[in-house]
């Protein structure tokens, strides 16, 4: 049976070859390394070794002293790939974990980067928290609202860094169409809208359960969420579509576009939220979680649209991911390519039409929006300074896009008191702002 990493810890009574047993101590303990030189060696380990996990990886290696010395996977023919590959880009061996607890233990790692499946990202930020590393975790932080809160306290206790992936926060395109938003030339912003229409989706055959792969720690895998048979559709890659795991397009794609919303109009959380769509593209498939979904929330002063659709790229302004900034004079359009102004108009006088706005300089995408977010990462372990997307701005994102989610599951229009962190017009519906954990994993407390 797996333990919590509390309990590993008490009950590991020898150290092992090459690891030192981390206590649990505030966060003061780890201050030394705030006095960090620029030039020393930032040593990293992995957890999730697959998609995502490989890609942060390679970014973070290609920051000056960086250095990686392990990978952790649940999954030994990732793990033994991936121990190949590296050895081949960087000429050193690296040590290798099935428990991500053991690689916690390990004293020469700085900084650990969580690539797992969404379900896993609150423990094990906790326990790294825990142990004196510094976190680079994957999007979206966190399943529910209860993980972002614990999470946030965790590192604010341990005096941690943690970089959320969503790094559009570092993307220099994306920051200076803020910068031109916030100057208010786009007149009063009445609406915004973010969206993610994926052509490349198709639709996931129904397939039976089966028996667990070799070499793969399945109930590792599982971790905290609830036990079910091995199914190919629920593992790797496609555990986004499903339930127990994560939140669908709406959380996935959602925090990274939601997130420039919360950020251009300084904002936090909505007053409402209200959601529909269904598995329209794909009715008898596999997935769990809609093909097609809208949510609208209330903010004051201001509406936000978020919608999805899986299988189609026709998005709107032509775009298939975007963000709008609807404003009286104009309407600010980003994606990851760049951005642009769609000015309105008005009576020139002549009978004609002049636009409200001309002469905006915009800029384009130079394509290394994650490399410069692992290198604001690197640059925040040794200065201590808040890194581009915290844990607290991720994970009000997370927030604001489960919330939307539980307007879609319940069919109702939510009322949210964020303060507070509840629904406070339909009881029942909080129930999903915590998930319960399967035994022995418990919901961590800092």
């Amino acid at each position: 049976m797996k333990k919590s990493r509390r309990d590993f810890l008490r009950d590991s009574g020898t150290i092992m070859a090459g690891l030192g047993a981390a206590s649990i101590i505030p966060s003061k303990s780890f201050s030394i390394l705030s006095s960090r030189s620029p030039n020393e060696k930032i040593v990293v380990g992995l957890i999730g070794c697959k998609g995502m996990g490989w890609s942060n990886l390679n970014q973070m290696l290609r920051v000056d002293n960086v250095e990686c010395a392990a990978l952790c996977d649940i999954d030994n023919n990732v793990l033994e790939e991936r121990s190949a590959e590296i050895e081949e880009i960087t000429g050193n061996r690296v040590l290798q974990y099935s428990d991500y607890r053991e690689m916690l233990d390990n004293r020469d790692i700085d900084a650990v980067l969580i690539s797992t499946p969404d379900h896993w990202h609150c423990l094990q930020t906790v326990h790294a928290c825990e142990a004196g590393k510094d976190i680079y975790v994957e999007k979206p932080v966190a399943k529910d609202t209860a993980e972002c809160d614990v999470m946030t306290e965790a590192a604010r206790y341990y005096n941690r860094v943690v970089q959320v992936g969503q790094w559009q926060r570092s993307g220099r395109h994306w920051t200076d169409a803020i910068n031109y938003l916030q100057t208010g030339a786009l007149g009063n912003i009445r609406v915004t809208k973010s969206w993610a229409y994926q052509g490349w989706m198709s639709s996931i055959p129904v397939q039976p359960d089966g028996p667990v792969p070799a070499g793969v720690d399945y109930d590792m895998w599982l971790g905290p969420a609830p036990e079910r048979p091995f199914n190919p559709n629920r593992f790797h890659f496609n555990f986004r579509w499903y339930w127990d795991y994560a939140g669908g397009l709406m959380t996935d794609w959602g925090v990274h576009l939601v997130d420039i919303i919360l950020w251009g109009m300084d904002v936090a959380a909505p007053n409402t939220v209200m959601s529909t769509g269904g598995k329209y593209g794909y009715p008898d498939d596999a997935m769990e979680t809609p093909d097609t979904q809208q949510a609208i929330y209330e903010f004051d002063g201001f509406s936000m649209i978020w919608e999805h659709a899986a299988g189609i790229d026709g998005g709107p302004y032509g775009r298939n991911h975007g963000v709008a900034f609807i404003g009286n004079n104009g309407t600010l359009v980003i994606d990851r390519g760049g951005w642009e102004v769609i000015s309105e108009t008005e009576p020139d006088g002549e009978g004609g039409q002049r636009e409200l706005i001309t002469g905006v300089e915009t800029t384009q995408s130079g394509g290394q929006d994650l490399y410069l977010h692992m290198e604001n990462f690197a640059e925040c372990i040794k200065s201590r300074e808040k890194p581009n997307c915290d844990i607290e701005t991720a994970s009000n994102t997370a927030i604001v896009c489960n919330l939307g989610n539980i307007a879609y599951r319940t069919g109702e229009r939510l009322e949210w008191n964020h303060s507070n962190r509840r629904i406070t017009n339909v009881e029942t519906a909080n129930r999903y702002l915590k998930t319960e954990y399967r035994a022995p994993w418990e919901f961590p407390v800092v």
